[in-house]
């Protein structure tokens, strides 16, 4: 015991207490006495050594404490939110386009592949399961092999759950600092994602946030768009290949540079097969395939139905910020996933494409050749004001070029790529010479709806969305002799008869500035009936229906049936002297193919969450609304089968060997500047629509630029393709209501006659008819009151079962009476209008 007096003194540490310090220090001894030189060298190592823990442990407190910004906490990485492409859908299910900043559509851990996960742990990080976010052993192994041995490294450093950080979170720079801040960084939210996630959720993270390249973000995009297949049923082989792009994705991209892909990809199946997830003899028989890359780029301007979806873009970028996620931010469809649907059928959508695509590549050679050595446009002047519109004349000049120097930059040739029916081309030009390249193409229309619903079916604004942007579906145009069948139907609205002869003479109205119209083909003399008149389109038959009924009742029945511009008041409407969109025509058509109601069209059906959760159902427009009676559009149906029988678009049944129920109206406008059809079977009505980007481009001749010529092919094509799908054969068979009895009357009559008849013989098949009617009505009659007033219940069911025979007997007889009459009605319409030809 130690006495109060002395208090004990602190036991000093000696060597001898710690045998292994003391063993050190006495070799440090002998060094600095055997190599005095040399012994300041390892005390500065020291030192640096020394300082060095110390610097990276400062510098890891500084990150940690957020001095080089906040690092994200616990709640902020359980609530991760990958940018999300949203999907846009057909009727039938497939996928049409996305909107995005980042494409990538997420998947779940179980819709990945595990060949995707076992190649990206034996590549990447062997490790996983062992370590919790960081793995010194790998960090050695990297030093040893790369620093020391300067040798190539398997894998690199940083783990998993490092790279996954780092996507999460791009890189910042701190100058000098930057490597070491990044990685202490990336090492500390690592540990923290290790905290919240299980190994398997990692990887689901992992897969889906990484980068692939191109806009690509994801296993899903990625195997999408290189192999056409989906990071579930991806093989083996093209796994390997995306895992390998992962070390540098442009550098190993199959697309851009397939050796060093197929090197790298059998790199990966290498590591696969050292980490046992394959045996010896699966690597020695993968190694040896090729690349089998099936690369479809994805873009906005890509895919189908390109000028439907900017459509919808627009629509919806508004139209999302009135509906709130649960945390109250209004829903992004470019970074959210949302699921947009539809009512686009994508076989339509390809059908309408492809025809539109197949008929305007050989239009336009047909014009190149009919323009050849002369411009279409005309004036230079013209090409110069295209040039001043331009965005490269525009930016030219902000920066402060003269005029000299911008027309000698627009004069000099240089290598550009340019739409070309044959695919894009790189060629040499001048942007001057691409100005006037691009002004003279031809463009085009087309729209396909179903009349009973109003659902848009196919919708094509142009001939190629990257472009084009420009679209003509929506756009207003010259609609021409389409606008003809409103002011037919509005003569029948108002008592005019179809049997009512019009004269074909070239009238001048002095009302409005003597004005006096003219006959497509110079003709005159004669009458027509309404039917004649349509079919032959005969303007001045057009011209004196609008003049007896008035130009108010044709503008607002156009208005009525769907025509949403503003419409002159002066009689040339009646030829079509009036701007409107394809989309409003086909509304029209609609209206007469669902027999006098209006459909109202509609393209988006409903909108969900990622999670497939609905946001919004968007009901159909119903109810709709009835703009004429049955009678009148039973007529004007009638009408315009003629126009497909025997008139200006007779094309579609001997050319495109159509022969089921169709009608419809081709329509030119001033100088053939645009060509349009618009027609409709008892299942769907299309229009189509083909022009210049100016109406000064344009054939010189009718025979040429007839819209029977050039946007008429573009129905019969895509009908053609719908008909010849066995999913359509309902819609080839549909048939057109037969008329009544009563409607078959009051259009028998000749089309067109040499003079006006005498109004007795008019009106005398009408008068018998009744007669013959009312003495079938008294005859029966009669029958019926020889009948036993009390018949037995036998005598009473066998009377019924006659009864009903005769009476379906009567249904059939008057049934086949009417198919008689109407397939005699054709035969002597065709007849008729070949005749006329001949003579004419």
């Amino acid at each position: 015991m130690y006495s109060h007096e002395h208090p004990p003194r602190e036991k000093s540490i000696s060597g001898s207490d710690f045998p292994l310090l003391q063993k050190w220090k006495d070799k440090l001894s002998f060094f600095n006495k055997t190599y005095p030189k040399s012994a300041w060298i390892l005390k500065i190592c020291v030192g640096l050594g020394v300082g060095a823990i110390v610097f990276v442990f400062g510098l890891w407190l500084l990150v940690f404490l957020g001095a080089f910004g906040k690092l994200p906490s616990a709640l902020e990485l359980k609530n991760i939110h990958n940018h999300t492409a949203s999907e846009i859908y057909s009727v039938d299910g497939k996928l049409l386009g996305k909107y995005y900043i980042e494409n990538r559509i997420n998947v779940t851990y179980e819709e990945i592949s595990p060949d995707i996960i076992n190649a990206l742990i034996a590549t990447e990080d062997a490790r996983f399961f062992e370590h919790s976010g960081i793995d010194l052993r790998s960090w050695v192994r990297v030093f040893v092999k790369t620093i020391l041995m300067r040798k190539q490294s398997a894998g690199g450093g940083s783990t998993l759950s490092q790279q996954l950080a780092k996507n999460l979170y791009p890189r910042e720079k701190y100058m000098m600092l930057t490597v070491p801040i990044i990685k202490i960084k990336e090492m500390i939210i690592a540990k923290r994602l290790e905290r919240i996630y299980s190994k398997d959720e990692l990887i689901n993270l992992y897969l889906n946030t990484v980068p692939f390249g191109s806009n690509m973000f994801g296993v899903q995009v990625a195997a999408g768009q290189l192999f056409n297949a989906t990071a579930k049923d991806i093989t083996i082989q093209n796994a390997a290949v995306l895992v390998g792009m992962l070390k540098a994705n442009t550098s190993y991209n199959p697309v851009r540079n397939p050796e060093r892909s197929l090197a790298r990809r059998n790199t990966v199946l290498s590591q696969m097969q050292k980490y046992n997830y394959i045996s010896k003899e699966d690597f020695d028989s993968l190694k040896t395939l090729p690349l089998e890359v099936d690369y479809r780029r994805e873009s906005n301007n890509e895919g189908l139905a390109t000028y439907l979806r900017e459509q919808l873009r627009i629509e919806l970028d508004d139209l999302i910020q009135n509906y709130q996620k649960p945390d109250g931010s209004p829903y992004n469809i470019y970074t959210d996933g949302l699921k947009i649907y539809t009512t686009i059928h994508s076989k339509m959508q390809d059908f309408a494409e492809q025809a539109v695509a197949e008929h305007m590549k050989q239009l336009q050679k047909k014009f190149d050749k009919h323009w050849k050595g002369r411009k279409p446009w005309g004036k230079d002047e013209i090409i110069s004001k295209e040039m001043k519109a331009s965005v490269r004349y525009k930016s030219l000049k902000a920066k402060g070029f003269t005029d000299q120097e911008i027309d000698t930059i627009f004069n000099t040739p240089i290598n550009m790529t340019v739409f070309t029916w044959n695919g894009d081309e790189v060629k040499k030009m001048s942007p001057l010479d691409s100005i006037k390249y691009y002004y003279a193409l031809l463009n085009a229309g087309f729209l396909a709806m179903e009349p009973q619903t109003g659902a848009i079916r196919a919708w094509v604004g142009g001939i190629d969305h990257q472009y084009f942007k420009y679209d003509h579906v929506r756009s207003a145009r010259q609609v021409g002799s389409v606008f003809k069948p409103i002011v037919y139907a509005n003569a029948l609205r108002n008592g005019i008869e179809p049997c009512e002869y019009i004269p074909n003479e070239q009238v001048i109205y002095a009302q409005y500035e003597d004005w006096s119209p003219r006959n497509a083909d110079g003709v005159y003399g004669g009458v027509y009936s309404m039917e004649g008149g349509l079919t032959g389109s005969v303007n001045t038959i057009s011209v004196g229906l609008i003049m007896k009924m008035g130009i108010d009742s044709v503008v607002d029945l156009a208005h009525q049936m769907g025509f949403s511009n503003d419409i002159p008041n002066g009689p040339a409407i009646a030829l079509g002297a009036v701007e409107g969109s394809l989309y409003d025509m086909v509304q029209v058509y609609g209206t007469f193919a669902n027999r006098g109601v209006k459909p109202n069209p509609y393209y988006l059906t409903r909108i969900e969450t990622s999670k497939g959760d609905t946001i919004v159902e968007f009901e159909h427009p119903k109810p709709f609304e009835r703009v004429l009676p049955k009678e009148e559009s039973d007529i004007m149906i009638e009408m315009m089968q003629s126009v497909v029988d025997s008139g200006t678009a007779k094309r579609l049944r001997y050319k495109y060997g159509l022969y089921n129920d169709i009608a419809g109206k081709t329509g030119t406008t001033q100088s053939h500047a645009d060509g349009w059809f618009v027609g409709f079977t008892p299942k769907l009505v299309a229009g189509a629509w083909v022009g210049g980007e100016s109406p000064r481009v344009r054939f010189r001749s009718l025979s040429l630029g007839q819209g029977a010529n050039t946007s008429l092919p573009i129905w019969g094509l895509f009908m053609q393709k719908v008909y010849k799908d066995p999913e359509f054969k309902q819609w080839r068979n549909a048939t057109f209501q037969d008329p009544s009895t009563e409607i078959f009357e009051r259009m028998d009559c000749l089309p067109y006659l040499e003079e006006m008849p005498e109004i007795d013989s008019l009106n005398s098949d009408g008068f018998n008819a009744q007669i013959e009617r009312l003495f079938e009505s008294i005859f029966k009659n009669k029958q019926d009151k020889n009948v036993n007033v009390r018949p037995s219940d036998l005598e009473r069911r066998q009377y019924e079962a006659e009864l009903k025979a005769r009476k379906r007997s009567e249904e059939i007889e008057k049934h086949n009476e009417k198919l008689r009459k109407k397939k005699e009605r054709k035969k002597k319409r065709k007849e008729f209008w070949d005749r006329l030809k001949k003579k004419n």
